[in-house]
């Protein structure tokens, strides 16, 4: 049986992937920051597929104590990986920060699915065709990444903050890839995005007054959690898509339609820039 972890599955398009692999009968583990939504996660998807095979962990993006404790119990129990989808995220709010001193968006994003990925990659070549899958956002194409404010101190807005961050997730998921290749390595680094899609988070982070119509829009023009997860899937599990792909919806400017071919930012196919974000990814997390 094949095993999959999948982050920010207690809802929304993580969810929906997570069910989506157990019905194909792979084993899925869903790490998350909530034991309690984590369980309820499990119960939604066993309450669909009563022989599902999937288990819940606890693991904090925000802390990397437990992204290493999650590692440890994780190679301990399973001993190999299949398939990891870095699905988990946040998007907006006012500038907080992770318990390593990181700002939030970037630190959970970011930085806690590099050092999840770094831990777990030994797992994955265990596996006879590994793969990584990391969700991006239509939002990256607007991201800017300043390596002299990375943490964003001086002037910080909740949204490019957020941009910010999906650059950089596409950006290490090109780079993985880059690095798989020159290791000849059997696995594969894809990524995909959900286009505009109803999740949820869009409305728990809107200001409370302007929520009823955030609901209203999300019923009116976004893409059901299904339907926004339907790249992320089909990154998973095409046993055609190669290395390096980026795939979302196609149509009214990649908000939703048939998955296809996903534009990428300039600066995420700057080698130089993605080189560089490595190297500072691996000090900020090795600590």
């Amino acid at each position: 049986m094949k095993t999959a972890i999948v982050t920010g599955a207690t809802s929304g398009l993580g969810l929906v992937t997570a069910r989506a692999l157990v019905r194909l009968g792979m084993r899925v583990v869903l790490p998350a920051r909530d034991p309690a939504r984590a369980a309820r996660a499990v119960d939604r998807i066993t309450a669909g597929v009563p022989d599902a095979s999937v288990e819940a962990h606890t693991l904090d993006l925000a802390d990397l104590r437990t992204v290493r404790r999650f590692a440890e119990t994780f190679e301990a129990e399973h001993g190999q990986l299949d398939l990891l989808v870095n699905n988990a995220g946040i998007m907006w709010g006012p500038r907080t920060e992770t318990a390593d001193g990181f700002e939030a968006q970037l630190g959970i994003n970011h930085l806690g699915h590099f050092a999840l990925t770094g831990l777990l990659l030994p797992l994955l070549h265990r596996a006879p065709a590994g793969r990584v899958v990391t969700v991006g956002s239509m939002e990256h194409l607007r991201g800017v990444i300043d390596f002299d404010d990375l943490q964003l101190v001086r002037g910080y807005h909740p949204r490019r903050a957020y941009q910010r961050a999906k650059l950089a997730n596409v950006m290490f998921g090109l780079e993985l890839d880059r690095r798989l290749r020159r290791a000849q390595s059997p696995v594969r680094s894809v990524l995909a995005h959900p286009g505009a899609a109803a999740t949820g988070l869009q409305t728990r982070t809107t200001a409370r007054r302007f929520r009823p119509l955030a609901e209203m829009w999300n019923r009116v023009l976004l893409q059901t959690p299904e339907q926004g997860a339907r790249a992320q899937i089909q990154a998973a599990l095409d046993s055609d898509i190669a290395g390096g792909s980026y795939i979302g919806p196609t149509r009214l400017m990649e908000l939703r339609g048939p998955v296809g071919d996903a534009r990428i930012a300039p600066a995420a196919r700057d080698l130089t820039h993605c080189e560089r974000l490595w190297a500072v990814s691996e000090e900020l997390v090795e600590g």
